[in-house]
């Protein structure tokens, strides 16, 4: 199993093989294209990701004492973003992920070509992912 550091350092590696940022979007549509979908019932408002301004939502369950996340979105860039968060931190144990550092965001120069309320639901997701992992760490310990 890897770590949420080397997929992080994956994804790094996979942004930097293109020359521009229309390459990097239409890899991050890719990415959302290839979403595992989440489950009808699971696309509820208490899993909509508040502060974004297209709708995403996540859902997470603990299976074996790790997280794995769904997610989907009305929005083809939103959806990428979200399925490059539910790669590096699906199918991790609660404690790696609030230990994790989100410095890969920066490293792939996501957050710097990203409208402000786009930046803002980047946030929003990654801080939704971390309260999950609060919410099964308490339940685990």
């Amino acid at each position: 199993m890897q770590t949420i550091k080397e997929i992080q350092d994956e994804i790094i590696d996979e942004f930097s093989m293109f020359e521009d940022w229309e390459e990097r979007y239409q890899y991050m549509i890719d990415l959302g294209k290839s979403l595992p979908l989440i489950a009808p019932e699971y696309k509820t408002e208490s899993n909509i990701i508040k502060g974004c301004q297209s709708k995403v939502w996540v859902h997470a369950e603990l299976d074996n004492d790790k997280i794995a996340f769904t997610a989907d979105s009305d929005a083809i860039i939103t959806k990428g973003i979200i399925a490059i968060l539910v790669r590096a931190f699906s199918n991790q144990h609660p404690k790696d992920i609030l230990d994790a550092n989100t410095d890969f965001i920066d490293q792939i120069g996501l957050k710097e070509h990203l409208s402000p309320t786009r930046a803002n639901g980047l946030v929003s997701m990654i801080k939704q992912i971390k309260m999950y992992a609060i919410a099964y760490q308490t339940q685990i310990q």
